[in-house]
């Protein structure tokens, strides 16, 4: 164990390894983010090619957004028990081999292993709890900030890289798309072994913008107990509802509709493929601005103000989404992309800052909570946007629906008289708020 007085002071001519540690960070969420741009490039040539039904593919996406939001918590608390790295670098073997194994499936149930259970689990492991794991173990100041950058770097992936990946699919077909992915994944996993670390103390590093050395907590056992019990403790408390609320209409109005559906939309109203993917990554390009720019804001005001504000533009978004759909992409269509972009995760930031107000130290693990309910509504819209074209031959009521839904939780976020959670606390207040986890 480092003893504080060997600790190395951050000086003015050298960068603090924080910011290394959250580069390197946000590479891996780049990475693992990338595996959700494909499900949407998908859908079609699964359906012409092997005659999948629509509703298959959803449901394959379903099971792979609600496995992404279940592993959260468990890979948070095993990071916490066997180190950040050594998790992060397994998962994205997990997500190596899921997408080596997509490229080769020929029946529906096949695609619901591969890509719902592999790479559902690989996300999972390297979402929005990891980059609040990072957040909370090296940064003291600019949490806000550098929470949002971290989010946004998981969607970056997702959206930026979605007009190379369509571009591949239509020339070489979705199979060498599928191992590219694959291949990604295992070139990210030795940095992520060898350059991450699980808390500052390891290298006899303060946290960025902290007073004081802080040592590293030690390895908690029964790392899937603790988990449950930080729920089990966190339901029964008031803080978790709004995030709860929150992260379940988030993720049912993004993962769950945009980039499961749009994509497939877009082609029933004649868009091409590559267009449609263009559109979705300008929504990845904006979205780092938007949700860096809501970290910033977190540290200065109300959480559940911002939030309210987010969902209500969102909801406004969506219920104009059915009107704007065409052939080409026209201006219109184009200022949707910025807009949505700027919001998609503006919501990551409040969310986490209210989970911090209110469990202090527990954060983390009721964070990555609130993510596995995000996953929930993403899979559930996910599943009924494929039911729906099935049935009704349209996406347009699943725009509607959803955009009425971000409507209804801003009104509640709004409402809402819980705790005032702004500027993150200190280490001793976030201890404090960690008591305030018990019922």
């Amino acid at each position: 164990m480092t003893h504080p007085a060997r600790h190395r002071q951050p000086g003015a001519r050298r960068t603090h390894r924080a910011w290394w540690v959250a580069a390197v960070g946000c590479l891996t969420l780049i990475t693992a983010g990338t595996f959700a741009t494909l499900p949407g490039l998908l859908t079609t040539p699964l359906h012409v090619e092997l005659g999948f039904p629509r509703g298959a593919i959803g449901a394959a996406s379903a099971v792979n957004m609600a496995l992404a939001g279940l592993a959260g918590p468990f890979a948070a608390a095993l990071m916490e028990r066997f180190g950040i790295q050594k998790v992060a670098a397994a998962a994205l073997l997990t997500l190596a081999a899921g997408g080596a194994l997509t490229a080769t499936l020929t029946a529906p149930w096949q695609f619901v292993l591969y890509w719902g259970l592999l790479i559902g689990t690989g996300s999972g492991a390297l979402a929005l709890a990891f980059a609040a794991l990072l957040t909370e173990r090296w940064f003291v100041a600019r949490r806000g900030l550098v929470s949002g950058v971290l989010s946004a770097a998981s969607v970056f992936g997702q959206m930026a890289f979605l007009p190379v990946l369509a571009t591949l699919t239509e020339t070489h077909g979705w199979r060498p798309t599928s191992v590219t992915l694959a291949l990604a994944a295992f070139a990210a996993t030795p940095p992520a072994l060898l350059l991450l670390r699980s808390h500052p103390a390891d290298l006899g590093e303060r946290p960025y913008g902290a007073r004081a050395f802080v040592p590293r907590p030690p390895p908690a056992p029964g790392a899937a107990r603790n988990a449950v019990r930080t729920l089990a403790t966190a339901v029964r408390t008031r803080g978790f509802r709004l995030p709860a609320a929150a992260f379940a209409v988030c993720g049912a109005s993004t993962n769950g509709v945009l980039w499961t559906h749009f994509t497939p939309a877009a082609h029933d109203h004649g868009m091409p493929a590559t267009s449609a993917s263009a559109l979705l990554a300008a929504v990845g390009v904006c979205n780092v601005v938007g949700s860096a720019a809501s970290g910033w804001l977190t540290d200065r005001i109300d959480p559940r103000r911002l939030l309210a504000v987010c969902f209500a533009l969102r909801g406004l978004l969506l219920l104009a989404l059915p009107f704007l759909l065409g052939p080409a992409v026209h201006p219109p269509l184009a200022a949707f992309a910025v807009l949505f972009g700027l919001l998609d995760m503006a919501t990551v930031p409040p969310v986490l800052a209210l989970c911090r107000a209110h469990f202090g130290v527990h954060a983390p693990v009721v964070f990555a909570w609130a993510t596995a309910v995000h996953q929930i509504g993403a899979a559930v819209t996910a599943a009924l946007g494929g039911l729906a074209r099935d049935v009704l031959g349209s996406y347009d009521p699943l725009w509607t629906a959803v955009g009425a839904l971000c409507a209804v939780l801003a009104l509640y976020a709004l409402l809402d008289g819980g705790t005032q959670a702004g500027t993150a606390p200190d280490s001793a207040g976030e201890q404090r708020a960690g008591a305030g986890c018990a019922p």
